[in-house]
């Protein structure tokens, strides 16, 4: 059930937890602003946050809806979405 504060957002679920965030932001910036780690560092296992962020680097790879390989900094946020990470 929706309300006045409700409007403009949407509601997604990444890996299993549902969040309302704003519609169409890039669900990239949806998973940082929930502390999702996208990749680690190579070396000492560090997380990392988004690389490029305009599509270029494919380094932020998600499953979205069962889709693979969906790049979640140009992705918009629309009502539904089920993102998978892959990542704990």
């Amino acid at each position: 059930m929706s309300d006045a504060s409700d409007a403009g957002h949407v509601t997604i679920e990444i890996d299993g937890r549902v969040l309302s965030v704003r519609a169409g932001v890039p669900l990239g910036a949806a998973l940082h602003a929930q502390d999702r780690v996208l990749r680690r560092t190579a070396r000492s296992g560090e997380a990392r946050g988004l690389f490029c962020g305009m599509g270029l680097c494919f380094d932020c790879l998600v499953t979205v809806n069962g889709r693979e390989g969906v790049r979640a900094c140009v992705t918009p946020a629309a009502e539904g979405m089920r993102v998978e990470t892959g990542r704990p």
